[in-house]
């Protein structure tokens, strides 16, 4: 009989990690896993080591999906100093995910699935084998991770419970709207400004997700879990503009109440 290890219990003992130089001043760190749901997990629980550590001679680190770039003053520490000291602050911490970090939060985000918000569903629907109502059922029972910030600060979220992968369109738009929620492959992003894309759009959210007029722009990091909500289009004016914050209970959909929409009201707004 074969058995399966649960992530938090492999995470137990620290996994090997590569160290390789990137350039003068950083190190480009993987977790070296044939597993790529343990090398995402333990890749952020390695951030988030790194982060409440600060290694000397650390300046900053980027995180992408299944990798850290970690950036640092090379005339204070060396690769090979830096990448012992990363490894001796993994062996006393432990990558283990299982609850998550003080500093993560849940957000919950609205997001308006209507035939001019969602001109990709359908192709999504058919490319799955399933019916555009089926499809937002999954999206919104995905619980997703924020693997890392992509271009103006888009999440790049990985997680999205689909039964197949979804291909990017054939020829990318060149320009898509702020708050337009994109999946690829079995990952989601949303679109802070207006700019090009070649991911399919599902859906908007009427919610401001990146403000260069908040400190920080943005609310939300690499770590972090995103869970959207199908809300009728009547709601849209009402949360139009607001900036996505997350609350100390939890989630938020924005600074105020989280509406309720329930399969009739997200129903009827499918295309």
């Amino acid at each position: 009989m074969t058995t399966h290890t649960a992530p938090a219990e492999r995470l137990r003992h620290p996994p090997e990690l590569e160290a390789e130089p990137f350039g003068d001043s950083a190190l480009m760190l993987r977790v070296k896993n044939d597993d790529a749901d343990f090398r995402r997990a333990a890749g952020s629980r390695l951030r988030d080591v790194l982060l409440e550590v600060r290694p000397y001679g650390v300046l900053d680190i980027v995180a992408g999906v299944e990798s850290l770039l970690v950036e640092f003053d090379c005339l204070a520490v060396t690769h090979e100093q830096l990448a012992q000291t990363i490894r001796l602050a993994v062996a006393g911490n432990a990558l283990e995910p299982g609850a998550a970090s003080a500093s993560q939060s849940l957000f919950v985000i609205p997001m308006v699935a209507s035939e001019e918000f969602s001109p990709d569903l359908p192709g999504v629907a058919e490319e799955l084998g399933l019916s555009p109502e089926a499809v937002l059922r999954k999206f919104q029972s995905s619980v997703l991770t924020i693997n890392l910030l992509a271009a103006a600060m888009a999440p790049m979220m990985g997680g999205v419970q689909f039964p197949g992968q979804v291909s990017r369109c054939v020829e990318p738009r060149t320009n898509v709207e702020p708050g337009s929620v994109m999946v690829a492959g079995t990952n989601a992003i949303i679109q802070p400004f207006p700019g090009p894309s070649g991911w399919k759009v599902i859906g908007r959210t009427p919610l401001t997700i990146c403000d260069i007029r908040e400190d920080p722009a943005t609310s939300y990091k690499p770590g972090d879990s995103v869970r959207f909500e199908v809300v009728p289009e009547r709601e849209w004016a009402r949360l139009e503009g607001q900036f996505l914050r997350a609350s100390d209970g939890g989630a938020s959909l924005s600074a105020g109440a989280s509406p309720k929409a329930g399969s009739e009201g997200a129903n009827s707004d499918l295309p």
